[in-house]
This record gives structure tokens, sequence and C-alpha cells, in this order.
């Protein structure tokens, strides 16, 4: 039979000892156990590992070979079964992030990273944007364990959970027509130029689909896919957009806010993850797990999706 760990515990221990009886004891089992087991090895390596006598027993020159090298390879699986602890208990591992570009302001990953790293600091996190679909893929595949997006149904395969949810409000130059009004309908922004994201960016999807069903054409003058890019734009007069609150709030000193009439807009924000991931017998890892527990849900909703 090939070489058992416990075979090399119980021949360090003879050697420590140097008895065959004092050993055995220390190791809560009877004498004839260890024997066997040393009798084993020596049996593998075909060599005798100890000089026995009535009162002790030394080892040989292969011993003391054997028990050097035994030695580290108990102290390296004593160290292997520390880091494996430690991973299922979320202190050691890798996370993995995806994130569209131009995350809403509503949710600030930076500080939630930030926290997480302050309270794992030995997980390696990574972090990457992309498109829902790009993300979506990368989950797929398992290169990814979470991604942020916004997404209107999602895939069989993929689970998502809310974890924000923000009115979008008309922004536009200090000095636009729309200064000064509160409540303004879809069909009258579709008189002005708009600043858009690119499709598959930010919530052009989402604004597309409220345009669509009030069955209302707009004119799309300028597109990009970046956050900064939008409200520069706008604030220079270059078009009207559509944003979160939290963002219309930041950018206040340079640009006036309109909030909608009639059926407000809801820019939803999801995390989600592979269905296989979060399947019972395959239970996310612990490093995702525990960054599940900083954001405003519980990860036991995710789980038992």
């Amino acid at each position: 039979a090939p070489m058992e760990l416990r075979q090399l515990r119980y021949f360090v221990a003879a050697a420590r000892a140097q008895h065959f009886t004092s050993a055995a004891n220390k190791l809560n089992i009877v004498q004839s156990a260890l024997s066997s087991a040393i009798k084993a090895l020596e049996d593998e390596f075909e060599t005798k590992l100890f000089i026995r006598s009535t009162r002790q027993v030394r080892l040989t020159a292969a011993g003391k070979a054997m028990l050097e090298k035994a030695e580290l390879v108990l102290a390296a699986c004593e160290e292997l079964k520390e880091t494996i602890a430690s991973v299922e208990s979320g202190e050691r591992g890798k996370l993995s992030i995806g994130t569209v570009q131009g995350l809403p302001a509503f949710l600030d990953l930076p500080e939630l990273l930030a926290r997480f790293h302050r309270e794992y600091p030995l997980v390696d996190v990574r972090l990457c944007q992309g498109s829902p679909e790009h993300l979506i893929e990368k989950l797929r595949k398992g290169l990814l364990d979470l991604a942020f997006l916004q997404i209107a149904e999602p895939p069989a395969d993929i689970v998502t959970e809310c974890v924000a949810c923000e009115d979008l409000v008309a922004i536009h130059h200090k000095t636009h027509a729309l200064a000064g009004r509160d409540g303004v309908s879809l069909a009258e922004l579709a008189a002005f130029s708009f600043v858009d994201f690119e499709p598959g960016w930010g919530p052009r999807l989402l604004i597309d689909e409220a345009f669509h069903m009030a069955g209302i054409a707009r004119r799309i003058a300028f597109e990009v896919n970046d956050l900064d890019s939008l409200l520069e734009l706008v604030a220079h007069g270059l078009g009207v957009a559509l944003v979160p609150e939290t963002v219309a709030r930041d950018w206040q000193e340079r640009t006036g806010t309109c909030r909608l009439a009639g059926d407000e807009i809801c820019w939803e924000l999801f995390v989600a993850a592979s269905a296989q991931s979060m399947d019972r017998n395959q239970p996310l890892d612990s490093a995702p797990r525990s960054f599940m527990k900083l954001l405003p849900i519980e990860a036991e909703e995710v789980s038992a999706a």
C-alpha cells in the first residue's frame, strides 16, 4: 500500500520519543498499530529506519534522512490545512468582479471594495469593466464570480438580485428651456436633442424602451460610453440627458435638473452570478459570499434563488 500521512506522523513521534511505547501513548494508539505503520514504511522503502533494543529505539542513517524530510512534509500539510481553512472561511482566496462602465453613482463600488479589503486583506480581488453581454459571458465561463449590471430579463443560466434602484431625471444646461420646470413628459423631452450612452451601456436600453413603449421618437445627437463625457456635453448645452438622481445632484452646480412627469423610469442595478455557482450542490465560494454580505441584499436570498 502507498505511504500514508498517518504512517509519517507515527514515524516522527517514535523518532522523537526514541521509544515505541511512549510514542504510542502520546498518539493515543496501541503499540502494535505504531509498529505496524513503521514496518509498512520500512517495507515500502526497503530499508530499516530504526535500530531496536529492549529499552529504546535509535534511528538508522536512513531513518535520520527520513525524519528530516518527514517533518517538512507534515509541516507543509499543516500549512495546507490552514490555507484551506482560511479559504473556506473567506479569509483567503480570489474574488473576480465585473461591472458595467459608468456604474451608477448610487452604488459606491470603490468604497465597497475598500471595506472588503480591510476585512479580508488576504483575498486577491480583481475588477474588470465591460458591457452587460460581455460580463454575462464571463460569468458563464467562470471568469467572474459576480457582476454588477443593468439587465431587463436575465437568461435562464444567470441569477440576479437587485442591489439598488433610483429614478432617472432629466438634466440640461443651466439656461435651457427646461430650466425651472418640475415635471416634464417624454413627449416634451423628445423636442430636444439627447446626449446618451451607446447602445448596451448605462441606462440606454431602459430609456430606449420607455420611449418605445410611449410611441415617441427622439433624436440622439451624441453617443458616449462614459458618464463624465455625457455630463460635460450636457453642461456645455449640447443636449439633454436622463441620469440617476444621485448623478444629477453631484452635477447640480453645472447643470439643471427636471423630474419626469407621469410614470417614473427607475434604473435598477443588479448583482449577477451564474446559476450554476448558486446551485445548492455548488455553493458560492467563500470570498464572493463574504463580499455579498456587504451589499444591501442578503446573501442567503441569492443563494436560495
